[in-house]
Formats: structure tokens, C-alpha cells, sequence
């Protein structure tokens, strides 16, 4: 970490409400995490097969709950804290009436329900839609959207919304009172520019697409300018000095990317979380696929690209719960993470894993067919519990380096560095797997917590703390340790990755399809 600005300076309070936790954290203006507290909590609950759901007022209580035992553990610092940034889950909504309550638990971003898209895209239109083949296209999209399910299947609920609110709304709301929002948080199956960011022109497609009236849904103002104010109902729950400013920063992604010190598109963001992600900050408009936009950057009017592996460093969970026994009652009496002790194992394999290969996407993305699955192939007699472990990260990293080709590619920017943040880039063996596969440095934060650091960021520019982002991101990000590439292993690695796994998708889709005639998993 850097040295503390000074004692006595101003903080800022950032909380990071994940899929899997909500994290309260002081910020100083050097980046330095001064405390912080971690509140595991439900991902969601599931009423029916594919559903993904979680009470509001379950995150609002886990919210309160994880500010009061931040108080508890630092003492009296209120004083030191000048401004409130929160930082969300992309694409979690909420629907609330004229007081703020929520009519129905929130859809989270893992729900599969699909609304009907006949209802909504005319019959007529489909054949030209086949021809210019954007059928399937704007299917997906119809039958993916909240909006369009809960009007079909919970009208009276639609009938008695006020306000549709991402969960960033939501918590805006609950600490404010007011209905806004940043257009940095703005991602998910909403009627938006995605150019500005704004709300779309009254004439605009989208809302046919996402059928929401517009007086149903929050202003929204630029990442660093003020939301509103700390409310006295907000600081008897939370603790937070009632008046103080909450300052708009942006989705945890996109604060992810600002707080690695990433601002210009040769440097590229790898997260190794949850979701697995590769993403660049841009300050033109970008589409790395057709009609996939760019997403809204943490800095106001800019973007950031983004491929994803939507299962990711979830596979370390799966590890760990279907081949780890040994490692989770070791660390229990250690004290310590199984992952900490999986490095051991690991680091026995050779790279490349003699030869084992896993393709990682598990969940198959949004542009991949929903028949398509993973694979892990090359196995022989040789190889223990530690060769998949190591082939597992290898594949995912593999996933990384064929998403970096396409931004680089479609940025028209060369990628040079690597800036690698989440909970796996504590792993120095990751670490090192990415400056082989990538055969570039990997480097490490001051901290794998940049998504309150970019919140952080985002309020401390707001508050005029710093003159610009630049100098903002100058003085609170910084790199605390750096990978430098081994020949050998970037050797083994090209070859894989050249020879075997950019072409295993393709050879094996046709046998995923015939998997699912057989088998009709997945529906």
C-alpha cells in the first residue's frame, strides 16, 4: 500500500454491493484502504428453475448492517469522511411504488426467465429480420429483458410501479430520497442512448423493445456529480452523518476498471472474479460485436469494452467444493483460504498441464449458442486433482487472451499491459500463468479491491478533491507488484493456445448440439 496521505485527512466512504457480498470501505486520497468490512450475503434465492431473486429490503438491511460494523471497528473517523460513493451489480432491478418500497423481490442479473417475444415483435417483421439476420439477435434481447416478463406475467405488479430502479437506484433512494441514478450504473435491458447514456429519444426502438414509460424510471446525472444528500431515516439506519453527499460513481465493473488505473485502451483490465472479464477504457464509441454496445466508464462521457466468461473464478468454488475437501479442512485449522493452499498444488504442474486443456465457457455468453458448453480434453494417467486445477486456470486465462485479441483488434489500439485485479489476482501462480499466456508483464494494484478504489475515485473528483480524473487516478491507484513474462512457458503457452484451444469450440459445437437433441439439456 502507500503511505497514508496523513492521519488526519479527509476519506472517503465507498460501499460495493457484489453478487456475493457488500463491502464498506474508508478511502484516503492516497488510495489506501483504511478499513474496511466485508458482509457475506445470499446471491439470490430461486422460486423456479432459472430464477435468480433477492429481496430489497434483505440488500438494504445487509447495507446498514455492513456500515455499522465498519463504525464498530474504526472508532470515531465521522468527521474525516467528506462524501458517500456506492458502486452495484450490474443489471439487478427493482420495482418500488410512490414510497420507495418494492412491490416484488429484484431479478438478479443471473435470472434466466425469458418473457415471449411474439408479444412483442410483430410477425411481419421476422422475415426481414431473418435477412438481415438480426432475428436471433433482438429475440435474445426481447425475451432477456425484465421489463417485458413482468408486464406479461405481473401486470397488476407493473400497474403499481412508480419507479424501475437498478439496485444502484435502489440504494440512491434509500439513502437520498430521490429517484436518480449515474449514468455510469446504466447497464441492463433498458430504453437508452448507448451513445450518451441518456434515456433514449422519444422515437427511439428501444422503447418497443423495453416497453417502460419513461416517468417510470430515475434522472440520471454523470459519474462525480451529486445524487442528493444523506437523509436523517438513512443515518439512524446506516450510521453515515446525515447531509453528507452521495456522489454518482458507476457499476462495480466499471469502477473496477477506473480503480486498476486504467484509462486508456493499450492497458488491458483483467478481472479475476466471478465473472472473468477483460476490459479497456475508451473514449470513443466501440462495438466488438455487432450491436453490442460499449458500456458507460466510471469517468464521465467515456465507455469501456468488455468480453466476459460469465462463469470465471467461479470455477476455484466448484473446485474447491467438488475436489477440495482436503484443502477446506486445512485451511479451517490454518485460518487461512483453501485457495492460499491450493497454490500448493498448483505449483508442482508444469504449464501447460501436460497437456490437459480446458475451454471455459461453462455458461455460454450472450453471442455464443445456448447449446454450447465446455470441455476439458487431453486427459491421461498422469494427471491429479492439481493438472485440472492448473488447466482450469490456464483456460480461463486462454479465454482472456482470445477477448484481448478482439479489443485490440477492434480498438485499433495494441494491448501492452496488464493490469489484473479481483479476488484470483491474489494468486501469484495466476499471476504469473497471465504474463506467460499473455506474454506481456501482469501487474498487480496496490489492492484487488479497485472497485471501491474507483468509487472512491469517483467522489473524490466530485467533492474537488482533485482538479480532473488523470490526477485523481495519478495519486490513488499504483501497481504494488509485477510478473514479467518466462520465455519458456510463453513458448508452450503460443502453441496451446495457437494449436489447440482457439480450435476446440469449433470442432466440438457440432457434437454440443447433437448433446442437447439427445439429452434436451439445456432447454
Amino acid at each position: 500500500m502507500a503511505e497514508p496521505l496523513n492521519e488526519n485527512g479527509p476519506l472517503i466512504l465507498t460501499i460495493d454491493a457484489g453478487t456475493q457480498s457488500i463491502r464498506a470501505a474508508l478511502v484516503d486520497l492516497r488510495g489506501n484502504i483504511v478499513d474496511m468490512v466485508k458482509t457475506p450475503i445470499e446471491p439470490y434465492f430461486s422460486a423456479h428453475p432459472g430464477w435468480a431473486e433477492q429481496e430489497p429490503g434483505y440488500y438494504w438491511d445487509m447495507f446498514c448492517r455492513t456500515c455499522q460494523a465498519l463504525w464498530e471497528k474504526t472508532g470515531d473517523v465521522k468527521n474525516r469522511i467528506k462524501g458517500v460513493s456506492v458502486t452495484t451489480q450490474r443489471a439487478t432491478v427493482v420495482n418500488v411504488d410512490q414510497n420507495g418500497q418494492s412491490l416484488r423481490p429484484a431479478i438478479v442479473w443471473l435470472d434466466q426467465r425469458k418473457a415471449d417475444s411474439t408479444k412483442i415483435l410483430h410477425s411481419a417483421l421476422r422475415p426481414l429480420l431473418k435477412v438481415l439476420k438480426l432475428h436471433q439477435f433482438i429475440d435474445t434481447v426481447i425475451q432477456s429483458c425484465q421489463i417485458n416478463w413482468i408486464k406479461q406475467n405481473q401486470p397488476e405488479i407493473w400497474g403499481k410501479t412508480h419507479k424501475y430502479l437498478l439496485l444502484s437506484g435502489y440504494f440512491n433512494f434509500k439513502l437520498t430520497g430521490a429517484f436518480s441514478d449515474s449514468i455510469g450504473s446504466n447497464v441492463g435491458y433498458l430504453p437508452i442512448n448507448t451513445k450518451t447514456y441518456q434515456w433514449a429519444g422519444p422515437y427511439d426502438l428501444k422503447w418497443k423493445l423495453f416497453p417502460v414509460e419513461r416517468d417510470k424510471l430515475p434522472e440520471l446525472v454523470k459519474p462525480g456529480e451529486v445524487l442528493g444528500h444523506i437523509t436523517s431515516g438513512a443515518s439512524r439506519e446506516t450510521g453515515i452523518a446525515a447531509g453528507l453527499p452521495v456522489i454518482a460513481a458507476a457499476s462495480d465493473k466499471a469502477c473496477e476498471v477506473l480503480g486498476a488505473g486504467c484509462l486508456t485502451p493499450e492497458i488491458a483490465c483483467l478481472s479475476f472474479g466471478t465473472i472473468a472479464t477483460v476490459n479497456t477504457a475508451i473514449q470513443r464509441y466501440v462495438e466488438l460485436r455487432p450491436f453490442v454496445p460499449p458500456y458507460p466508464a466510471a469517468v464521465p462521457d467515456q465507455y469501456y469494452t468488455e468480453v466476459a466468461i460469465m462463469r470465471g473464478f467461479w470455477m476455484v468454488t466448484w473446485f474447491k467444493e467438488q475436489f477440495g475437501l482436503k484443502e477446506k479442512l486445512e485451511a479451517e485449522e490454518a485460518g487461512v483460504t483453501p485457495e492460499m493452499l491450493f497454490e500448493r498444488i498448483i505449483r508442482e504442474v508444469p504449464p501447460g498441464s501436460m497437456g490437459l486443456v480446458l475451454q471455459p465457457h461453462w455458461s455460454p455468453g450472450p453471442h455464443m449458442e445456448k447449446y454450447a458448453k465446455g470441455s476439458i480434453i487431453g486427459f491421461g494417467d498422469v494427471h491429479t486433482r492439481g493438472h485440472l486445477y492448473r488447466a482450469m486456470i490456464e483456460g480461463l486465462i486462454f479465454g482472456l487472451k482470445e477477448g484481448a485479441e478482439l479489443t485490440a483488434k477492434k480498438n485499433k489500439t495494441p494491448i501492452t499491459r496488464l493490469r489484473i485485479s479481483g479476488g484470483g489476482s491474489m494468486s501469484d501462480t495466476a499471476m504469473q500463468i497471465a504474463a506467460d499466456i499473455f506474454g506481456m508483464p501482469a501487474e498487480r494494484p496496490l489492492t484487488h479491491e479497485t472497485s471501491a478504489i474507483g468509487a472512491a475515485i469517483d467522489a473524490a473528483v466530485g467533492l474537488g478533491l482533485f482538479t480532473d480524473f488523470p490526477s485523481a487516478v495519478k495519486a490513488m491507484t499504483g501497481v504494488k507488484q509485477v510478473f514479467e513474462p518466462i520465455d519458456e512457458n510463453c513458448r508452450i503457452y503460443k502453441h496451446l493456445y495457437e494449436n489447440v484451444y482457439t480450435k476446440v469450440s469449433a470442432k466440438l459445437m457440432p457434437l454440443y448440439r447433437e448433446i442437447q437433441n439427445i439429452t434436451g439439456y439445456p432447454e
